[in-house]
C-alpha cells in the first residue's frame, strides 16, 4: 500500500518525545512508512531520506528484519554492472489475513505488506437472518483454509481484519446493527481472536463500505485522486468517503452511509426503519426485483440479469437505467454536500458498468450540472476482493504505524 509522505509525517512527528524509546519508536515507524512509499531502497538512501545517521538506519533495519517485517532485496542501479547492491524492502512473506461477511456470502484473502493477494476464496451462503455464531463458525472454517495455506507458503499473518455490512465500533469489537444480516449490538470481539490464532495484532473489525473504499485508495483509482465518494453496491448499499486521501468517517465513525440517503420522500419502507432509502431503488435486491429475475442464489441472478441485459430485455433495461437514475440523485447530494469531485463505482455498479454508467451520469448532470467531469466517474477494478484487501490492508497500516509491538 503507498502512503503519502504527508501520512507519515504526521504519524512520526505527534508531539515531543520524551525517552529515548519513544524516538527509537518513531522512526522505525518512519523506516517503515519509506519503504512502504518507494518499494525498496539501500540503507544509505533511507538515511538520506530520514536525516538518521546510517549507523541508526542499520540498527533499525536490523530490528525489523528480526521481527519479519523487512528483507534484503538486490538492487541493479541503471547503466551499472557487476553485482547489485543490498537493499532492503517491505517482506512479502508478512501478512494479513483479510475477511469479509456479507448477506450472501463469506470471503477471506491473505495480503502481503507489499500489496499483492495471495489467496482468495469466496463461500456462498445464506446469512441473513442466521445466529451470528453459525456465521462465524463458518468464517472460521475459510479462514483456517487461508491460514493453512499461507502457512505452507512460508508467510506469516500478523493481524486480521473483518469487514461486515452494518455499522459497528470497532473498539470494542462489536457490530451496532446490520439490518441485511440481522444483527444487533453482537460481540465479534468473542471470535475475533480465535479467527486468527497467534495474530500479533489481533482482529479487528470494519465497516464493509469503508474496507472498501480504503482498498480503491490503496490498491486502485484512488491513488490519483486526494478526495472522492466510493459507492458499494451489494444487497445493501454502502459508501465510503476519502477526503485528502483519508476515510472520513465521521463522528461516530460511520459516515458515508449514502444506501440509507433519502432520494423519495414517498416510497418503501427500509430495513434500516426510515422510506424511500436509495437501497431499496438501486440495492441488487431491488434491481432484480424490478427486472423480473428470480431463483436461484443471488450470484446466478445477477448472471441472469446480465443476459437479459445483453439480449436487451426491456424489463432489465428500465429496471437498472431506474437504479442509474436513483443513485446518481443520491450522489449528486453527497457531493455537493461533501465538496467531492469524483466517485469510484464498485460491487455490483462496476458488474452493470455498461448500462448504468449512462443513466448515473445523465442523473448527476440534471441534478448538479457540471458537478463531474466525464473522467471523474470511475469504475473499480478490484471486484470481490476489495472488502477483504482493504480489511487486511488496514491491519497492515496498524503495523507499519506501531511496528516495534512484534518486539518489545
Amino acid at each position: 500500500m503507498t502512503i503519502s509522505a504527508d501520512v507519515a509525517r504526521r504519524a512520526t512527528n505527534r508531539g515531543t518525545p520524551g525517552r529515548v524509546g519513544d524516538v527509537r519508536r518513531q522512526n522505525l515507524a518512519l523506516i517503515m512508512h519509506r519503504l512502504d512509499a518507494a518499494g525498496q531502497m539501500t540503507r544509505a538512501q533511507l538515511a538520506a531520506e530520514t536525516g538518521l545517521t546510517k549507523a541508526s538506519v542499520s540498527s533499525l533495519v536490523a530490528d525489523l528484519m528480526s521481527a519479519g517485517l523487512l528483507s534484503e532485496v538486490g538492487l541493479n542501479r541503471v547503466g551499472e554492472r557487476g553485482r547489485p547492491g543490498l537493499g532492503v524492502a517491505l517482506n512479502t512473506e508478512a501478512a494479513a489475513l483479510g475477511m469479509e461477511i456479507n448477506v450472501d456470502y463469506i470471503a477471506v484473502g491473505v495480503l502481503d505488506f507489499a500489496g499483492e493477494l495471495h489467496f482468495h476464496a469466496v463461500r456462498e451462503q445464506h446469512n441473513a437472518g442466521r445466529p451470528p455464531e453459525e456465521v462465524l463458525s463458518s468464517l472460521q472454517s475459510l479462514a483456517d483454509e487461508a491460514l493453512e495455506q499461507a502457512g505452507g507458503s512460508g508467510m506469516k499473518i500478523h493481524a486480521g481484519g473483518l469487514a461486515v455490512p452494518g455499522l459497528v465500533d470497532p473498539a470494542n469489537g462489536r457490530v451496532l446493527r446490520a439490518p441485511n444480516i440481522g444483527w444487533r449490538d453482537v460481540n465479534v470481539a468473542l471470535w475475533a481472536e480465535a479467527l486468527v490464532s497467534g495474530a500479533s495484532f489481533g482482529t479487528a473489525i470494519f465497516n464493509e463500505a469503508n474496507t472498501s473504499a480504503l482498498a480503491e485508495l490503496w490498491y486502485g483509482h484512488g491513488r490519483d485522486l486526494d478526495n472522492y465518494l466510493y459507492v458499494s453496491g451489494e444487497v445493501g448499499i454502502g459508501g465510503g468517503v476519502i477526503i485528502d486521501s483519508e476515510l472520513f468517517e465521521g463522528p461516530g465513525g460511520n459516515a458515508g452511509e449514502i444506501g440509507h440517503v433519502v432520494v423519495d420522500p414517498d416510497g418503501p419502507d427500509c430495513s434500516c426503519g426510515g422510506v424511500g432509502c436509495l437501497e431499496r431503488y438501486a440495492g441488487q435486491e431491488a434491481i432484480l426485483a424490478q427486472a423480473g429475475v428470480d431463483g436461484g442464489n443471488t450470484v446466478e441472478r445477477m448472471g441472469a440479469l446480465r443476459v437479459s441485459l445483453e439480449s436487451q430485455d426491456a424489463a432489465a433495461l428500465a429496471a437498472v437505467e431506474r437504479a442509474g437514475h436513483h443513485l446518481g440523485v443520491a450522489t449528486a447530494s453527497t457531493l455537493r454536500m461533501l465538496n467531492l469531485d469524483a466517485v469510484v463505482l464498485g460491487g455490483h455498479f462496476a458488474q452493470l458498468e455498461r448500462w448504468i454508467v449512462p443513466a448515473f451520469r445523465g442523473s448527476v448532470n440534471r441534478h448538479a450540472p457540471a458537478l463531474l467531469a466525464e473522467d471523474r466517474i470511475l469504475v473499480s477494478k478490484l471486484g470481490p476482493t476489495a472488502a477483504v484487501m482493504g480489511a487486511a490492508g488496514s491491519r497492515i497500516r496498524s503495523v507499519l504505524q506501531k511496528p516495534y509491538e512484534l518486539f518489545s
